[in-house]
């Protein structure tokens, strides 16, 4: 059975500690604003942010550079992540670089960052004795 809402008993919240349901739900916003891959931004605000057009973000998704989240009504929603690797596509389309190409670029340097840490921590682990970890 679960305690009666004060607006059901008539008593008065207390105002020095707030109710658990509201303190749970701003602390798990927190959490996904924090996150990284957190699809926070809708289509128009992630290419205002960029200075690039709606269909700019679309050309990366038909090249499977980045590929959004969809929210409930369908509509693309973008993560911190993915609004940095458009940004990369963008800087190098500028400078002169085909769509395609400045894709596959992006993914050689991601995947060439995610090896280099996983070498890092392969490496401070057999410093330091450990039996080395798994990827995560």
């Amino acid at each position: 059975m679960r305690a009666p809402h004060a607006a059901e008993t008539g008593d008065q919240p207390d105002p020095q500690r707030p109710e658990t349901g509201a303190e749970d739900d701003a602390a798990a916003l927190e959490d996904k604003f924090d996150d990284e891959d957190y699809p926070a931004y809708s289509m128009g605000r992630a290419a205002e942010m960029l200075g690039v057009t709606p269909a700019f973000l679309r050309s990366l998704d038909t090249a499977r550079l980045i590929v959004p989240q969809r929210s409930s009504g369908g509509h693309r929603r973008y993560s911190r992540y993915q609004l940095r690797l458009a940004q990369r596509a963008r800087d190098l389309v500028d400078e002169g670089t085909a769509l395609e190409a400045a894709c596959r670029i992006i993914i050689l340097e991601d995947q060439l960052a995610e090896a280099q840490l996983l070498n890092a921590r392969l490496r401070q682990d057999r410093s330091a004795g450990e039996t080395p970890r798994p990827p995560e």
